[in-house]
């Protein structure tokens, strides 16, 4: 990650935890941003109840998702459409995935830093963690017996380069999960979300076709073993609140605000 972007993430990191530090005190934004030195008014404004409550709403399709379906949006708006998922056979996780040879590799990204890990048919994990070894140990206990090697290759590299490279150019990111067909179906349906928009578990479970499993479907996103590439950050509770997050309810707010953020710039440059 370069250096500009570390710096733009640990503003923005430090900003909302300065404010929910203080929100008693309901600090002024030139509070804040003498503290972060920025001025976070407009992304104080995109992970706002009101702002998420105002994505929910949404019937029509805006300018920007017209041109979208049209295939003349911004680049921002492209990874959905690249990432692919496979489910893993049974002989490919039986005995706790002896049959399974895994890479992995430590990155950074303008949310933290990842562990990313991959079979021979594509991408079977990626975390947000600080700590490397307790990272390491999580992926482990999903394949206690599987092979790993510390090795960066092609599916790391394609699923890395989604954080900041010309996504026109990227190479189509093969997901190989393991999970149920319930939890595929899911995971699946979480690529529907167009960056800069939100859902809810509702609305998901609608989409799958089982209006009922709300509970189910929340479960099943709570279980996503790919963040930020499988977009769970996009679900969100139907009164507008953030909800849970596997890798932090700070990051979650993050990464939906630098989504927000880059997809209003893509708007207003139409």
């Amino acid at each position: 990650m370069s250096t500009q972007s570390q710096i733009d993430y640990n503003r923005i990191a430090k900003a909302i935890e300065y404010i929910q530090s203080n929100f008693k005190l309901q600090p002024s934004l030139e509070e804040v941003a003498e503290k972060v030195h920025l001025s976070p008014k407009k992304f104080l404004q995109f992970i706002s109840i009101e702002h998420a409550k105002s994505l929910l709403k949404e019937e029509k399709l805006s300018v920007f998702d017209a041109a979208y379906e049209t295939g003349l949006s911004s680049t921002s708006r492209l990874h959905d459409l690249f990432v692919k998922i496979e489910g893993m056979s049974p002989a490919e996780f039986k005995n706790g995935g002896k049959s399974l040879i895994i890479n992995h590799s430590f990155s950074e990204s303008p949310f933290g830093n990842i562990l990313v890990a991959s079979t021979e048919k594509g991408i079977c994990h990626l975390a947000f963690e600080n700590n490397q070894e307790m990272a390491l140990g999580n992926l482990k206990a999903q394949f206690p017996n599987a092979s790993f090697y510390e090795k960066q290759d092609q599916f790391q590299k394609d699923a890395l380069s989604i954080f900041g490279k010309d996504w026109n150019k990227l190479n189509t990111v093969k997901l190989h999960l393991k999970g149920t067909d319930f939890q595929l179906k899911v995971w699946e349906s979480l690529l529907t979300i167009p960056m800069g928009k939100l859902s809810t578990y509702g609305n998901l479970a609608g989409k799958i076709g089982n209006p009922k499993a709300s509970r189910a479907v929340g479960t099943a996103i709570g279980s996503n073993p790919v963040a930020f590439l499988i977009p769970c950050h996009r679900v969100i509770q139907s009164s507008g609140n953030m909800g849970g997050y596997r890798w932090g309810k700070d990051r979650k707010q993050l990464i939906i605000g630098w989504e927000s953020s880059r997809t209003s710039n893509a708007i207003d440059s139409i």
